[in-house]
């Protein structure tokens, strides 16, 4: 599928939802190497855009009227992870997290995306997922290594 247009995104979702939308991706994009992915979403959203490598999918989004998603699925190793860095969690986080489902393939965990206040949980739960695969990134402190002394 070809990438969808700001224009049809903001028409979808709202100005606000989509400029927090790019900004979650670009930070994802400075941690992570993967494909991003467009799909159409089927009966329930109406577009996916994913971050995917090897067939295994990091994260994805999910658009429809005027609500965007942003979906992790935790395996059980992972899980444990989340329960170690509970304190450093926003309660907002943890709410959607200790109410989102677990399956026997995993916990599937959607946050309602409103603006980019949960960029920094986000980022620590990605980092559990997956550890950043580009090399010039300190995923630790969220920061490029040039910057640290």
């Amino acid at each position: 599928m070809e990438n969808i247009k700001k224009e049809e995104l903001e028409k979808l979702i709202g100005i606000d939802k989509v400029n927090a939308f790019y900004e979650i991706v670009n930070e994802i994009s400075k941690f992570y190497d993967m494909e991003q992915i467009w799909n159409n979403s089927g009966k329930k959203w109406t577009y996916e855009y994913k971050f995917r490598k090897s067939g295994k999918t990091l994260c994805a989004f999910y658009f429809k009227d005027n609500t965007l998603g942003f979906m992790i699925i935790f395996g059980k190793d992972e899980r444990t992870k989340v329960e170690e860095i509970r304190s450093e969690l926003s309660s907002s986080v943890l709410e959607t997290y200790d109410n989102a489902k677990t399956f026997h393939d995993g916990k599937w965990v959607m946050f309602n995306i409103t603006n980019n206040s949960i960029l920094e949980d986000l980022k620590k739960l990605l980092f559990i997922k997956r550890k950043p695969n580009r090399s010039n990134t300190n995923y630790n402190l969220g920061v490029n290594r040039d910057e640290t002394n």
